[in-house]
């Protein structure tokens, strides 16, 4: 089994005016990437910002599909559309990457069923409810004021995604949310990047408690590499989270005019400065984590949300996607079995998608 990331931020890059066909300077993803890195495919991830408001989060959700379609049919034939894991098995045995989409925060569906249900038949396979804002549908991580959890609407989200075959996506949400999940979503759901709040104590990664939920519920917790989802010692760097304050804004700026070399330079910059004067953690704690997870989880729930292009910096030693099998490294040093590598590569991702839909399907 080929890698398989269950969260990449690639469209919002895209969005930015990244040409992913090409290997691009500071680029964590793009196809010559994937393909020199031996991956078979990604979940792309539609972010919509919690601060766009009215029709603007449809209408950008939008044009982020419409960047994948556009980079997928000039990859020369390289990638191809997924929706399914018949899909994903058809493109790896021709070669070809598959590019699934997931939607990270619920707010382009607005108050629509409908929409939802549009966003699904262009190709959308999970949604994460929520973002850094309560939204209409659930509570957040980084809020968790508003509905104590889910929503009413978001409970009929949810009973509707069951219904098509989308994954519930956890990820973001606040606790409350989480627990309401497990008890109304009939269909498996996952986490597709959150790390283990026993080993780094963060709003957004999950305690012992979640990660058995979710393995009873035949579900994915997909380790998220991000050093503030991972490190203590990092997350708790002031020195670290002032660097990261300003390339958010440098950041920030960019995104105002994407076509600025002089901008996007002073962004790439920021980066990596951070690289130069903090110390990160490295490919071991990422794989503590994965460590952890399957000690609660079970070695066929866990995998590996990247969040790359989502983030201002990475691990040591992990500078892009072609450097995610020293991960599979540094397992198999610790005695995991290349079977059980398969499975967190990427098979538990297919399978977990397999089993949602398998469900939608006997549930109609």
């Amino acid at each position: 089994m080929r890698f398989i990331d269950s969260h990449s931020d690639t469209p919002s890059q895209i969005y930015r005016l990244r040409d992913i066909t090409v290997d691009g300077d500071h680029a964590h993803v793009d196809f010559p990437k994937m393909l020199r890195g031996d991956v078979g495919g990604s979940f792309f991830s539609l972010y919509t910002s919690p601060e766009k408001t009215g029709d603007e989060p449809t209408v950008y959700a939008l044009d982020l599909i419409g960047g994948v379609y556009d980079a997928i049919s000039k990859s020369s034939g390289r990638a191809a559309l997924a929706v399914s894991p018949d899909d994903y098995r058809l493109n790896s045995s021709k070669g070809v990457l598959s590019i699934f989409m997931g939607m990270e925060n619920g707010s382009p569906i607005k108050k629509s069923i409908s929409l939802l249900r549009t966003f699904y038949k262009m190709g959308v396979r999970y949604m994460t409810l929520t973002h850094n804002k309560d939204n209409f549908i659930a509570d957040s991580a980084a809020q968790g004021t508003t509905w104590h959890g889910l929503s009413p609407f978001g409970r009929e989200v949810v009973s509707e995604m069951n219904r098509l075959g989308m994954m519930v996506d956890i990820s973001h949400s606040s606790d409350e949310t989480f627990w309401d999940c497990i008890e109304f979503s009939k269909a498996p759901i996952i986490a597709s990047h959150s790390s283990c709040r026993a080993l780094c104590h963060h709003r957004r990664n999950l305690t012992d408690e979640m990660i058995k939920a979710i393995a009873d519920k035949d579900g994915y917790v997909g380790i998220t590499i991000y050093p503030g989802f991972i490190s203590n010692r990092y997350n708790n760097d002031s020195f670290a989270s002032s660097l990261e304050d300003e390339a958010d804004r440098i950041e920030s700026v960019f995104i105002e005019d994407p076509s600025n070399p002089a901008k996007r330079k002073a962004w790439y910059d920021a980066q990596d400065r951070i690289k130069r004067e903090v110390v990160l953690p490295g490919v071991e704690e990422i794989v503590d984590h994965i460590d952890h997870a399957v000690a609660i989880a079970g070695i066929e729930h866990v995998g590996i949300g990247t969040d790359f292009d989502g983030v201002s910096v990475l691990p040591e030693g992990i500078n892009n996607i072609t450097d995610i099998w020293k991960i599979f490294d540094e397992m198999r040093r610790r005695g995991y079995s290349s079977n059980e590598i398969s499975l967190v590569s990427g098979e538990n991702l297919i399978n977990v998608l397999d089993r949602v839909i398998k469900y939608s399907e006997s549930a109609r």
